[in-house]
Formats: C-alpha cells, sequence, structure tokens
C-alpha cells in the first residue's frame, strides 16, 4: 500500500533564543511527520520547546534550521505575506488566553479570518460556526460578557471559520474550569472525527490522553513519538493533502482584504478607544482651527488694504508743493512753488497721461435742518470720480459745466448722509456749507477708515466753486495724475517732474519746491506687507498643526504598543503586513480628517467672533478651508506612516507573546 502523504513535515529542525545574553536550545534537531486526520498531543515540562514546535507548525515563527513543508508547500523560502497567506487558509489556531478582540463582538471576532482571505460571505460562514459550538444566541456579546468556556469556544469558531486543514490549540482548556475543559475538548474530538487534523499543546495527562498521538518534548528535543490505537473512526477531508492532493501556493494564498474591510476595522478601533481618539483629533482640531482664523484675518487684512488702495486709485501720480529751506528756515508747504489748474492742464497735454484732476482740500460746518456737521471738504475736477473710485452708488456726479460754472452742488460720504440724513434719502436735498446752500445730487461709495481718518467723512465739490465760492483759494493743494500703462509710470514720473521744473523754476536747485508721490509704488508696499503679515499667521498656524501631527504619531505609537497582542493575533489569522500598514494608516486619516472637519468649524466660528465682537475684518476663502483640510490628511499620512510601519513589521509570535 501507498503511504499517506504527510500533511505537516518538519525536519532537522532547530530554533535558539537568547534570554539574557545565554542561548537557549527551544528546538534541538526536531523532525515530526504529522498526516492528514490525526489528533497529536505535544507533551512536556514548562521550557522544553513543546510551544515552539506548535509555533513552527503554525507558521507563527520560523526555525533557524531545517525544512518545514505544509500540505506539499515548502515553507522555507516563503516571504511572511506568503506565509500569512498559508496560516489564513490552511491552518486554524486557539490559543490558551483566547485572544479575541474586545472591542468586537463574537460575530465580529469569528469573522476576522474572513476578511483576511478576502471573503465576502462574512456573515453567514460565522454565523453558522458560532451555531456549532453551541452559541448562535450570543453572537452579539463581547468577550467580556461570556464566560472563559464561552470565549474559547468563540475562538474555535474563528480557527474553523475558514475550513482549515489543521487546528492548532495552545493549552486549549489551561484557563477553564473542569465542566468547561470537557466541554473545549468534546468540541475538539467532534472536529477530528469529521476529518480535522488536530494539535494540541498541554502539560495535564488527562487532557492529552484524548489524542492518538502524544509527541514528547524534553530540552528542544523530540523524545517520544507514542501512537495509541482507537477503534474510533472518523472521516477524511476530501482536499486533504492526506487523500492525494496537495495544495498548491496559489490555492493556499486566497483572496485579499478590500478598503471597506480595513475601514470597518479602523472605525472599530477609533470608536472602542473615544479617549484616546478625541486626544488625537483635538490636536489637530486645533491647528485646523488655528489655520483657518489666522489665514481669514490675513485675508480679511488684505480686503480691507485692497479696498483702501482701490479708493486710491490705480496707476496714480500725485504732485503736491514741496517745502523749502533757507538756512535754518523751514518754510511751510507750497510757500514757493505753487500749484494751479493752469498746470493742471499742461500735464493733459502729455501722451502717456490718460487722466488728471487737480483739488483743493478744507473743513467746513455743514447744516441740514436740525443737525449740522463738521466735515472735510474737497473741492476737485470731474475726472477725480473715476481716477479716486468715487464714482456716486446712488445719484451723480457733477458735470464738467457745472464746474465751469461754479455750481454749488456737492456729493457726501456715508459717514455725513448718517450724520445729516439718518432716515431720509438726502439726493435733491438742500444744506448750507458755511451758510452757502449747496444741492446734495449724489452719495460716494463706502471706503472705511486709514488709520484715524473716516474716508467717507468728506464732501466733494467742484473745483471752482471750492476755490473761488467756498475755500477763497487761488492755488490748488495737489494735483492727480493717472498713467495709461502701469509700465509707464517711471517715465510718466520723470515727464511730469519736468514740466512742474519747466513751469516753476526753483531759486534752490537742492530743492525742487514740489513733490510725488507714486502711489502704485505705495500700494506694493502695502501689498508686500499684508502678504508678509499673511505668511507670518499662516506659518504659526501650520505650526499648530505640525505639533498636532507629532501629538498623533505618538498617540498612534502608543497605540501601536498597547494593541501588539491584537497585531499578533491579525496575523496570526492570515493579516499580511499591508493589511496592517493600511488599518493603520486609515486609523489616523480619519482621525486627522474628523479633527480637520471639526477644526474647520471651530475656525470659521473664531473668525465670525473676531468679526462680529472684535470688529475685525474677517474672510474664511474656500482656498484656507481645502488647504486646511488637505493639510490635516497630509499630515495623518506623514505622521501615521511610521507608526503604521512599526505595527506592520511585528513578528507575529513576538506580538503575541507581548506583556
Amino acid at each position: 500500500m501507498k503511504p499517506k502523504e504527510a500533511l505537516l513535515e518538519l525536519k532537522g529542525a532547530y530554533k535558539t533564543y537568547t534570554l539574557g545574553g545565554t542561548p537557549v536550545k527551544a528546538m534541538d534537531n526536531v523532525s515530526v511527520s504529522i498526516e492528514a486526520g490525526e489528533f497529536v498531543a505535544i507533551m512536556g515540562p514548562s521550557g522544553s520547546g513543546k510551544s515552539t514546535l506548535l509555533h513552527v507548525l503554525g507558521l507563527l515563527d520560523r526555525p533557524d534550521q531545517g525544512q518545514y513543508v505544509v500540505a506539499g508547500i515548502d515553507t522555507t523560502t516563503r516571504t511572511d505575506d506568503q506565509l500569512a497567506g498559508l496560516r489564513n487558509r490552511l491552518l486554524g489556531f486557539v490559543f490558551q488566553q483566547f485572544h479575541l478582540l474586545p472591542n468586537l463582538t463574537a460575530q465580529a471576532n469569528v469573522e476576522l479570518p474572513l476578511l483576511y482571505a478576502g471573503r465576502r460571505n462574512h456573515q453567514d460562514a460565522a454565523s453558522n460556526r458560532l451555531r456549532e459550538v453551541g452559541l448562535a444566541a450570543r453572537s452579539d456579546h463581547r468577550p467580556r460578557q461570556m464566560s472563559g468556556g464561552e470565549q474559547q469556544r468563540v475562538a474555535i469558531a474563528r480557527s474553523l471559520v475558514n475550513d482549515p486543514l489543521v487546528i492548532l490549540a495552545d493549552e486549549p482548556t489551561g484557563n477553564l474550569d473542569t465542566k468547561s475543559e470537557a466541554e473545549i475538548l468534546r468540541v475538539l474530538e467532534e472536529l477530528n472525527r469529521q476529518g480535522i487534523t488536530v494539535v494540541m499543546v498541554t502539560h495535564e495527562p488527562e487532557v492529552a490522553a484524548r489524542a492518538r498521538r502524544i509527541l514528547r518534548m524534553r530540552d528542544g528535543k523530540l523524545i517520544a513519538d507514542e501512537r495509541r490505537k482507537t477503534a474510533a473512526k472518523q472521516k477524511h477531508r476530501a482536499e486533504a493533502p492526506g487523500s492525494g492532493a496537495a495544495w498548491s501556493a496559489e490555492q493556499a494564498r486566497g483572496g485579499r482584504a478590500v478598503f471597506t474591510d480595513h475601514l470597518r476595522q479602523a472605525l472599530y478601533a477609533i470608536v472602542s478607544h473615544k479617549l484616546r481618539s478625541t486626544l488625537s483629533m483635538l490636536g489637530i482640531l486645533i491647528g485646523v482651527a488655528a489655520v483657518i482664523a489666522m489665514l481669514a484675518l490675513g485675508q480679511g487684512a488684505r480686503d480691507s488694504i485692497t479696498k483702501q488702495l482701490a479708493s486710491l486709485g490705480s496707476n496714480l501720480l500725485n504732485v503736491h508743493p514741496g517745502s523749502h529751506r533757507f538756512g535754518p528756515v523751514s518754510m511751510e508747504a507750497g510757500a514757493v512753488t505753487r500749484l494751479t489748474p493752469q498746470d493742471s492742464e499742461a500735464l493733459r497735454r502729455l501722451p502717456m497721461i490718460k487722466r488728471v484732476a487737480a483739488s483743493v482740500q478744507g473743513r467746513a460746518q455743514v447744516v441740514a435742518g436740525a443737525n449740522n456737521w463738521n466735515t472735510q471738504v474737497i473741492g476737485a475736477e470731474v475726472p477725480y470720480a473715476e481716477m479716486r473710485a468715487s464714482v456716486p452708488t446712488l445719484g451723480r456726479f457733477f458735470t464738467d459745466e457745472e464746474e465751469r460754472g461754479r455750481q454749488k452742488v456737492a456729493v457726501i460720504g456715508t459717514t455725513v448722509v448718517q450724520q445729516l440724513f439718518p432716515n431720509s434719502n438726502p439726493v435733491g436735498a438742500t444744506v448750507r456749507v458755511n451758510r452757502i446752500p449747496f444741492q446734495i445730487i449724489g452719495v460716494l461709495p463706502t471706503k472705511g477708515a486709514t488709520g484715524w481718518r473716516d474716508q467717507d467723512d468728506v464732501m466733494v465739490i467742484p473745483l471752482s466753486t471750492a476755490m473761488y465760492r467756498l475755500l477763497g483759494k487761488e492755488y490748488v493743494d495737489s494735483i492727480d495724475v493717472e498713467v495709461r500703462d502701469a509700465k509707464l509710470m517711471d517715465a510718466a514720473e520723470d515727464a511730469v517732474s519736468a514740466l512742474i521744473k519747466q513751469r516753476h523754476p526753483s531759486p534752490n536747485r537742492e530743492d525742487e519746491g514740489f513733490e510725488i508721490r507714486n502711489m502704485a509704488d505705495l500700494q506694493d508696499t502695502l501689498k508686500q506687507a499684508t502678504q508678509t503679515m499673511t505668511l507670518l499667521l499662516g506659518s504659526i498656524a501650520a505650526i499648530s498643526l505640525l505639533v498636532g501631527g507629532i501629538g498623533i504619531m505618538n498617540i498612534m505609537l502608543v497605540s501601536v504598543t498597547e494593541r501588539t497582542r491584537e497585531i499578533g493575533l491579525r496575523k496570526a489569522l492570515g493579516a499580511r503586513r499591508q493589511d496592517i500598514l493600511i488599518q493603520f494608516l486609515i486609523e489616523a486619516v480619519l482621525m486627522t480628517v474628523s479633527g480637520g472637519l471639526a477644526g474647520i468649524l471651530l475656525g470659521a466660528g473664531i473668525s465670525w467672533g473676531m468679526s462680529t465682537v472684535a470688529k475685525w475684518n474677517t474672510t474664511v476663502s474656500w482656498w484656507s478651508v481645502l488647504l486646511a483640510l488637505t493639510f490635516s490628511v497630509g499630515v495623518g499620512l506623514a505622521f501615521g506612516l511610521w507608526p503604521a510601519r512599526q505595527a506592520a513589521q511585528l513578528k507575529p509570535i513576538e506580538a503575541l507573546r507581548y506583556e
């Protein structure tokens, strides 16, 4: 008769551990062959190597030397991930400590091997196995709600859910009372009668007596191999190598867990450790909220300055009289050089100039009925409205005819409207300015405050009216010059300077008698200052987010330490390195994204508070929200990668032994 092909075959295996600097031989030239359908007990005193032999047979550990063949597959040169596939598909484990995940129900614990096998019928297969071990009614209970015997039966159901060829039991009755011990042994015997090979480690003779073969270990050596005769009949599984068909590596590899499975496991882990997860999210929450609030503040400041710069006009040169110094005496501005409306006309003829508007300024008391207000009065030419972004939002600006005819018409700012016409439309109303009647024809757009100056506290009237009827000036205070193209600003400034020098020669060669302010340079300076402030605020917020990321990494590293046994169990059940890596990365990203979303809401709330309570101008932009959320995901990936790699690289047996 042709001999049966061995299901598990170990040849010349050695395994040495180093304990306290002293080498200890856990396996010393051990060879053993186990056929399909056997019930084998491994016995020996503590430290004899019996558990090490079981771990090697279960592919949880590798021998230092020797060959090990499982179901016709030589495991000697297999990678860790390939061994994980073999463990998942061919082997089932029952541990003395049960090794059930406390945050999962009995049903979910039993489903774990199916998850790593890539099988989709999780619930039905797990429910059937729980029913077979008599725990159908306890499927929704967690391990802490069960007795020791019930927990071990859940572990047996888990070991069977993938229809393995071999059950490996490490002291399966060691933590059980007599009644529970009898139940577990009865279950194992029944499984063996059904054709499943059972290999069990025990130090109790009465437990070993249930087996038909006993391997005895001492000092790492296999010292006895006893076979017991039995009349019990048993079945042989059709797919067992002992029946003639060895498993291929492709068959043993099985499927792989999908993303949704990893996501579900990550959610279980996060929810079951609420405090740890909340602390992890808190760091990101604060960081993202700081990013949103700081960028909103910076963007608000930029928008405010941009709005104020828009009120100054674009591509503008401002010409105004300078001051002269004669020896130690400094003269007032305009004491020597005085600008006139004729200068404005001359500047209009320069080819690179688009528009010119001369203006004068003063203060006056304005009376409307029972209300009165002291405001700034600006006399300007008609182009002033377009050049200074002062086109009325209500009514109109005065015309060239009204300016030449010295008409008594005015446009007023919103502050003047609030003071003189709090509950009525001012357009068409008559006010008295220094006792001279003026008709209101328009309301200027709101511009806000610049420093201590309220840009809306103003009245603009025709230049000729201001000079000759109201303020009594013969000269203009300044001339605004708008250049056709920003690229021509420097050339235009030189041309304007040459023309003014020609029209108003200065007696002092070192002092021109006038000044030209390039408003574009001022705008660029203010924009750069705003960008620098925004960058500074964003950098501070980014540091907060970075600190939050470091906090997540620390807590994830602590989590890896706390969950070392869980990682070992998952690997024993068939989890590959990639499975562990992906799960921990998903956990990190879920926590950072959750913290990021909460941080966005908090940051928006802080921005609203700064705008409402402190009256600061804040703007929450979509790009800052996208930046904060993207950065938080990046932080989760970057700072979660190291702990995830640490978890993925743990060896199954070392992780399971971790105290």
